[in-house]
């Protein structure tokens, strides 16, 4: 059912708000101290592409470890990250959804795109991983 779903996802919604993480990612390249952010516009730009079956968690919650992404200065640079790019993704996301959820087969694609929109707003210090990775960190097992 996931590969179906995330078929469906990439045909409607999916490779286009992929493609504009991709390219939120090459325009943080290109200068050197938006390199981390462009690291994670990539890793969540394959996220969006087929997000059915993965999750998006913050590494510390992950590993039980903070690193600099999950510190203050990965809060500043959410902050900045918000203020550079976030904003239009999130809209991206948002306006994606509004027009999926106008039809009924579409409510839970435009769900999963809420759902990005949020991560939208603060993807520093999280990384994409298996949703069964995810519940086992939440129920706090290796």
């Amino acid at each position: 059912m996931r590969t179906l779903g995330n078929i469906l996802w990439f045909l409607i919604g999916g490779l286009e708000m992929g493609l504009a993480w991709w390219l939120a990612g090459l325009v943080m390249y290109v200068s050197i101290v938006g390199i981390p952010f462009g690291r994670a516009c990539f890793e969540i730009g394959t996220f969006t592409f087929f997000p059915f079956g993965r999750e998006a968690v913050r590494r510390d919650e992950l590993t039980g470890e903070r690193d600099v992404g999950t510190s203050p200065l990965g809060t500043l640079g959410n902050v900045l990250w918000f203020l550079l790019c976030g904003w239009w993704l999130a809209l991206g996301h948002l306006a994606t959804a509004l027009l999926l959820c106008v039809t009924i087969i579409g409510i839970p694609f435009g769900l999963q795109h809420v759902k990005l929109a949020g991560l939208t707003l603060s993807p520093i210090g999280k990384t994409v991983v298996r949703e069964e990775v995810a519940e086992a960190a939440r129920r706090g097992e290796e």
